[in-house]
């Protein structure tokens, strides 16, 4: 068994942090959010893992994330050179894949920790040509929907349909045995130009291939706009956040619940209220640090008020005495308050950036 993680993508939803990076390696309680899917796959006994890349952000994700040493994982790097849909990054993977079965998993979504390995036993065991998982939604119209009869057996996927039959959503992970293949040879491009994988999983169903879905009960979360980003962020907290200090507090401060800080942090004259994770190498002073908060590495806040929100590697927040919540601002990114007369609000704000004033 194989696994097939999809990292490439624009990620126009979350710019302007992506235009300098790759939207999976945007960080969720401090960790990239492409390593969740690693660990799950290992997790779930798959070591053996494919990482599908863009030209523009691959040589960063392969920076970042390795060979798979830390993960115990082997890990190959698959240049997709356009961003031709979901079934072409099958299509080039092959020569990885071969005939093995495999699981796809798309990189920038997050699911409750613990599915996979149940899915997969289900995989296995019953012999499936695909196994899709699905998800209850409020909003059916907005993802790929799937018509699946009393037995689990798919009927029918429809990508955004004006009329949903169900409102049971494609999650982003699914399990392909080599017949896939097959399937995607024969599909062409959609009216967007690009090689649809629900047009593959179609062609299975309507080839009398077995495709079955199973719904999830645990959380799912496509991690591609701010708002699901600080969600993400929010339930990783709560679930698996354990307390650990390696960093030095000083007596004028209090910790309070769950809050874990990295070596080599100073926090002075603050209260931190967990759910909290603070990286390494980060100064703290005089500020109050709410809940739902990640604070990544190198990181420093003086005389500021936080709360739910995501700080990435190296930005400097200072003297903002207005408490900054639901925000997310990007590595190295500074905000300060001027000290200069006349008063004023002054920005150097990138494309597709969202300010807001209260």
């Amino acid at each position: 068994m194989k696994a097939l993680i999809l990292a490439g993508g624009k990620g126009t939803r979350l710019r302007p942090l992506t235009y300098t990076g790759a939207k999976q390696l945007v960080p969720v309680a401090n960790k990239p959010i492409l390593w969740y899917g690693i660990e799950e796959m290992v997790a779930a006994g798959i070591t053996d893992i494919g990482i599908v890349i863009s030209p523009e952000t691959g040589r960063e994700v392969k920076i970042k994330t390795g060979q798979g040493e830390r993960f115990g994982a082997e890990i190959t790097y698959i240049l997709q050179d356009k961003p031709a849909g979901l079934a072409h990054a099958v299509q080039v993977a092959h020569p990885f894949l071969k005939d093995s079965p495999f699981v796809m998993y798309l990189g920038d979504n997050l699911i409750q920790q613990g599915d996979l390995s149940y899915f997969l036993k289900q995989f296995i065991q019953q012999q499936h040509d695909a196994l899709i998982l699905l998800r209850q939604v409020a909003n059916p119209c907005a993802f790929g929907v799937a018509k699946v009869d009393e037995k689990g057996q798919v009927l029918q996927l429809i990508e955004k349909p004006k009329v949903p039959p169900s409102n049971l959503a494609l999650v982003g992970v699914y399990f392909f045995s080599q017949v896939i293949h097959e399937a995607i040879a024969y599909i062409t491009p959609s009216a967007r130009g690009e090689l649809e994988i629900t047009d593959a999983i179609q062609y299975l169903i309507d080839n009398k291939k077995q495709v079955v879905a199973c719904e999830i009960e645990g959380w799912w979360l496509d991690t591609g706009k701010k708002d699901d980003l600080l969600e993400a962020n929010r339930l990783i907290l709560d679930t698996y956040l354990k307390p650990l200090v390696l960093g030095e507090i000083d007596v004028e401060s209090k910790i309070i619940g769950r809050v874990q800080i990295g070596s080599g942090s100073k926090v002075i004259n603050c209260t931190i209220r967990g759910p909290v994770i603070i990286g390494s190498n980060c100064f703290l002073e005089n500020c109050f640090i709410g809940p739902y908060s990640s604070i990544a590495d190198n990181t420093t806040l003086l005389d500021s008020d936080l709360e739910h929100s995501v700080i990435l590697e190296g930005a400097k927040i200072a003297g903002i005495h207005d408490r900054i919540i639901d925000s997310v601002i990007g590595q190295r990114a500074q905000l300060t308050v001027a000290s200069r007369r006349p008063k004023a609000l002054r920005f150097l704000i990138g494309d597709d950036c969202q300010v807001e004033l209260m």
